[in-house]
Order: structure tokens, then C-alpha cells, then sequence
């Protein structure tokens, strides 16, 4: 596993060690991801009438995010590339009034797990990267990249 991830995700854990906290952000981590998905999409950037493109600040943050993903592992890149691109059909037929109430609901899910349990502040207010690195955790450990076995 690449080093500078497996930083990344030891940081990451430090931060949520109560299996409380750490089953709200099962729950809490892919609605947000959606509901930031939906709202970026709402920002238009350029439109081509003619070529039928809409690019939005969603597609640019999500290249940047899979870019990136991808220099830390090529696998959860490709898995996290398509959850994320899920989001996008998911956000145009979801009211905006209800992807509102789905970030409002995740976010305090999220915040009750650190307040109540962990009793330790979100990893992303100490550094915004780890804001990036909490999905890509979640995806790891779904599919056993996380916790880390030794390696040869």
C-alpha cells in the first residue's frame, strides 16, 4: 500500500476509534458525498449548447478527486470513481429541497458521532485533506484494503 495512504488513513483512524462514532460515519460519510455531489452540480461553469456539455464545478472536483485518489491507489480510485459518479443521476432526480434535509441529517449524524462519542473534533478541521481521505477510508476497509495486513 502506498505510504503517503497509509499516513493518511493511520491520521484518519486516530480520529474515530469509537465504533459508535465510527458506524455514524458509515451512515453519514455517502450522503454527504452525495449531497456535495448534487450541490456542486448546481453550479454551472460552461455550457456548450451545440456539444450538449454542462460542465459543472461537480465534474471539475470530481476529476481533481479521483486524480488524486489515484496517485494514492489505482483499485479505490476506480471503486471511488463510480460511487461518486452515481451521485450524479441520484442528485438530478432528488428535489433540492430533500438533498438539503439529506446534508442538514448527515452532517449532524457525523458531528453527534465526535461530540458524543469520540469526544475528539472531525480530522478535516485539522487538515481539509482528511475531508477527502474519509470516503476513501470507508471504501477500504468495505473492501479489506483497511486495516492494513502486513505486507512482504
Amino acid at each position: 500500500m502506498n505510504p503517503q495512504l497509509v499516513r493518511h488513513f493511520e491520521e484518519y483512524a486516530a480520529y474515530h476509534r469509537h465504533p459508535i462514532n465510527r458506524l455514524t460515519h458509515k451512515i453519514a460519510i455517502p450522503l454527504i458525498v452525495f449531497h456535495i455531489v448534487a450541490m456542486l452540480d448546481w453550479i454551472p461553469l460552461l455550457r456548450v449548447p451545440l456539444l450538449g456539455v454542462h460542465l459543472t464545478l461537480a465534474h471539475l472536483v470530481y476529476g481533481g478527486t479521483i486524480a488524486w485518489y489515484n496517485t494514492l491507489s489505482p483499485r479505490l480510485a476506480r471503486l471511488m470513481a463510480v460511487a461518486y459518479a452515481v451521485c450524479f443521476p441520484l442528485g438530478w432526480m432528488t428535489p433540492k429541497l430533500a438533498v438539503l434535509g439529506i446534508a442538514v441529517f448527515a452532517w449532524i449524524i457525523q458531528l453527534a458521532g465526535h461530540v458524543i462519542w469520540e469526544k475528539r473534533q472531525p480530522a478535516f478541521l485539522t487538515n481539509v485533506l482528511q475531508a477527502f481521505v474519509g470516503p476513501l477510508f470507508f471504501a477500504a476497509v468495505l473492501v479489506g484494503d483497511w486495516p492494513r495486513r502486513d505486507e512482504p
